[in-house]
């Protein structure tokens, strides 16, 4: 957790700590499986809705849908509307979406390399 030293000179609303402080709103937002997912099947792709709903295996359209809303109303990830019959929508990331996707990737490498670890205490515990 950030420090109070850290938070010094910064807005109320940079203070994960608060309730009601935005930074804790956007981290609500971005940290949940389906975010991290659409994140790192964009990479530093362009890809469609389709195309996404395929490499994000077992995402139903209404969760790609709210969660790639949630993406562009925070300013993560950029929709284009292609003005063709049907319309093309394609969605990549911005700027603070690759930066995010740093990340994303360490915590994709995080499990894989504690993967075997977190198995076994799943046994132990019964699960």
């Amino acid at each position: 957790m950030v420090t109070k030293q850290l938070l010094k000179g910064l807005p109320e609303d940079a203070d994960l700590r608060r309730a009601d402080s935005l930074a804790r709103e956007i981290f609500s937002d971005v940290a949940n499986k389906w975010a991290f997912l659409i994140i790192e099947a964009l990479g530093e792709r362009t890809l469609r809705f389709s195309e996404l709903r395929s490499d994000v295996e077992g995402i139903s359209h209404k969760m790609l849908t709210q969660n790639l809303r949630m993406l562009e109303r925070n300013g993560l990830v950029e929709r284009k509307v292609h003005p063709t019959v049907p319309p093309r929508v394609e969605y990549t990331l911005t700027e603070p979406g690759r930066a995010l996707r740093a990340t994303v990737d360490g915590m994709c490498g995080w499990t894989h390399q504690y993967l075997g670890h977190i198995e076994g205490a799943r046994h132990r515990f019964g699960a």
